[in-house]
């Protein structure tokens, strides 16, 4: 017997970075293509964690996360951005940042609700509002720059809008917003019941001396944001999955009401020894470091005959095909299979990244990589060139 399910999800397969990512094992690339470090975190890091472990701390936590690590991220935030948050009813620790994205959905979104994302946009926003009832309405961060129209944003605001979904620094373009974008944002859901998620696990990797626009730095978004980020990202512990989020009183509240049912607490040891770890004060240096990493690919592949987009944030970078008379031809989808298939460097086809599968001829390489990766993967890249 075969059982008979009606899929919530009828048009979601294996998502493209585990396609890249099994196509690069297969083929023996280097995978710059799915957004992970392949270099150690700190030891620092790791003996905080053992020692959290032996000196007990491996039972539940604390639904909300434990203390000293919610008041170092209330902190934190207070000193950069300026907006400081009560460590006891605007704090949650969460299993990762996609968690948290989740559960700020789960907590606000009806069934019929509109919630507006930019794309190319992540590719876990869509799946979270549809599985609760909500309809994605998708607002263009146009090709080749990926800057926000706000007229065109106005325009898609309608009574049944309930929340919009930013991500700056932004994957996949790399770009980051502007003060005038998000006084622009202030300024479009003045007097609405709006809410805002804020996707900012890129925040410390801002280049070229900008600085990250948080909402948390204007008071007109912060009182009606859900704020996101990631330990993850933030301290090359991805595989940890795990983050916070910060929200005023009233949206904090339903968000724990969801949390609660959706994951209780999140690994406790972890929690300890990221509390500990944040006193070293190691995420001021990640923009030096990633710039440095960004900076060092680039001059990598400046004979690459790829055109290569400007990288203002995050740890990816775009570069486009079009031009190549060569492989014009195929789709980034196919472009990527090539790449990783034949020249032995795999990368993500921005395609990936629209609901309707808009493809400008573009793909995004992950610099998250040690040097000597970096190099191999530019050295296998300059055979474009033959």
């Amino acid at each position: 017997m075969t059982i008979q399910l009606k899929s919530k999800l009828p048009n979601v397969g294996t998502t493209i970075f585990t396609t890249m990512s099994a196509l690069a094992q297969q083929s023996g690339a280097v995978n710059l293509g799915q957004g992970f470090p392949d270099f150690a975190c700190d030891p620092r890091l790791i003996d905080l964690m053992t020692e959290a472990m032996r000196a007990g701390y491996n039972q539940y936590s604390a639904m909300t996360g434990v203390p000293q690590l919610r008041e170092a991220v209330v902190e934190k935030i207070a000193n950069i951005y300026g907006h400081r948050y009560n460590v006891d009813s605007e704090a949650t620790i969460t299993a990762g940042a996609t968690q948290a994205i989740q559960t700020a959905v789960t907590a606000i979104v009806q069934p019929g609700d509109e919630v507006i994302v930019f794309e190319p946009v992540y590719d876990s926003y869509e799946p979270v509002i549809r599985l609760n009832g909500g309809v994605p309405v998708y607002a263009r961060l146009n090709h080749p720059d990926y800057r926000p129209d706000w007229d065109q944003v106005r325009a898609l605001i309608s009574s049944r809008t309930r929340a919009i979904l930013i991500n700056t620094p932004h994957n996949p373009t790399a770009t980051c917003w502007s003060a005038a974008d998000m006084e622009a944002l202030a300024a479009l859901l003045k007097g609405t019941d709006i809410v805002v998620i804020s996707d900012e696990v890129y925040e410390h990797m801002v280049y070229d001396g900008a600085c990250h626009e948080s909402v948390a730095r204007y008071p007109a978004l912060a009182e009606r944001s859900f704020l996101i980020s990631s330990f993850g990202k933030t301290y090359h512990v991805t595989g940890w999955k795990i983050a916070y989020c910060l929200a005023p009183r009233e949206l904090m509240a339903e968000f724990r009401k969801s949390h609660q049912y959706i994951v209780f607490s999140v690994h406790t040891p972890s929690q300890h020894a990221l509390a500990a770890y944040m006193k070293f004060g190691t995420h001021n240096e990640l923009a030096a470091f990633y710039q440095a990493k960004r900076d060092f690919f680039l001059d990598a592949v400046r004979d690459v005959p790829l055109r290569w987009l400007p990288s203002a944030g995050s740890y990816f970078v775009s570069a486009g095909y079009a031009h190549l008379e060569a492989v014009a031809g195929l789709s980034d989808v196919e472009f990527a299979r090539k790449l990783t298939t034949e020249y032995g460097v795999a990368c993500i086809p921005v395609s990936a990244f629209y609901h309707d599968g808009t493809d400008h001829r573009t793909v995004r390489f992950c610099f998250a990589k040690k040097e000597e990766t970096l190099a191999l993967a530019a050295e296998r890249l300059r055979k474009l060139a033959d």
